[in-house]
């Protein structure tokens, strides 16, 4: 049965993923939705909830010795690598503050896809990933702002660091954008119908 790993970035936790005031996260939400997704089209779903997990994502000198070592300091991190090469999706929902990505999503992608643990780089070539062959990577972004204006304003810089900056660099070909927009100006009836209308 095929794998399904949602990495949820949100400080309210997958816990706020109900429509309850002042404890309520529509990148949450859209966690929730994906994990239903994924059930539905028959796959084992996996969760890493950095928040909740306590995840630090800044790395350290220590971490840098690692990568060059291939020791392992951070037991969470290990972890998070091993689920990573079990997946055969990986969907990473998040929201988009000041058009980037937060900084725990970074610190992730810096601490956990770590040069030969999940991808090597043979002499100055390309990077070449060691996570499954036909594993797809989907971005799913939780903004504001307009899709248009993410995208020819902004040049979404969210979706060019992880399609070109990581899935092309590593020779992952599977990647997908969803975009998740005007949520600062949804209503409840319009997230109920974004809610609904969702699928990975």
């Amino acid at each position: 049965m095929p794998t399904t790993l949602i990495v949820l970035d949100h400080p309210y936790t997958l816990a706020a993923s109900e429509n309850v005031p002042h404890n309520r996260s529509c990148t949450a939400a859209i966690a929730e939705r994906a994990i239903e997704s994924a059930h539905s089209e028959g796959h084992d779903v996996d969760v890493i909830d950095l928040h909740a997990d306590g995840f630090n994502p800044v790395m350290t000198r220590e971490d840098l010795v690692s990568w060059r070592t291939v020791q392992e300091m951070d037991p969470l991190v290990a972890d998070y690598q091993r689920r990573l090469l079990q997946a055969d999706r990986i969907v990473l929902v998040l929201p988009v503050w000041w058009e980037l990505m937060p900084a725990i999503t970074k610190g992730f992608i810096d601490r956990v896809y770590a040069k030969n643990v999940l991808h090597t780089q043979p002499g100055k070539g390309r990077f070449h990933s060691l996570l499954k062959k036909d594993v797809e990577v989907v971005a799913v972004t939780v903004m504001s702002t307009p899709k248009g204006l993410y995208r020819c304003l902004f040049h979404r810089p969210v979706v060019a660091a992880l399609r070109w900056g990581i899935c092309w660099r590593s020779g992952l070909k599977r990647s997908r954008w969803i975009p998740i927009t005007g949520v600062g100006r949804t209503t409840a009836e319009r997230r109920a119908r974004m809610l609904a209308d969702f699928a990975l």
